[in-house]
C-alpha cells in the first residue's frame, strides 16, 4: 500500500510480501522521480523504517539524479539487529 504524505514529494510504503514491497517501492520512487525531475535540484531518498515499512521522498539532501537508500535509526522498543538490516 502506498500512502501519500506530501503530494508528489513524500510517500509511505507498507507491504508484507517481498514482491509487493519491491513493486510498491518502484512505483513510489517513479512518482517521486517525476516530481524531482520537474524541480531539477533534488534526488530521491528511500528510508527503511522497519521490515515492512518505508518512506520515499524527494530530498534536497540527495544530489539531483540520484536515489539513495538508508536505514532509519532504531527507536525505543526496536529489536536489536533490525537496524543492521539494509535495503
Amino acid at each position: 500500500m502506498i500512502s501519500t504524505i506530501e503530494a508528489g514529494r513524500t510517500f509511505f510504503v507498507e507491504a508484507t510480501d517481498p514482491r509487493l514491497i519491491d513493486a510498491e517501492l518502484s512505483t513510489a520512487v517513479e512518482q517521486a522521480r517525476q516530481h524531482a525531475m520537474q524541480e531539477g535540484r533534488c534526488g530521491i531518498l528511500v528510508t527503511r523504517l522497519g521490515n515492512t515499512t518505508f518512506t520515499v521522498a524527494v530530498s534536497e539532501d540527495v544530489p539531483f539524479g540520484e536515489t539513495l537508500e538508508r536505514q532509519a535509526p532504531p527507536t525505543a522498543g526496536t529489536p536489536q539487529g533490525e537496524a543492521a538490516r539494509s535495503l
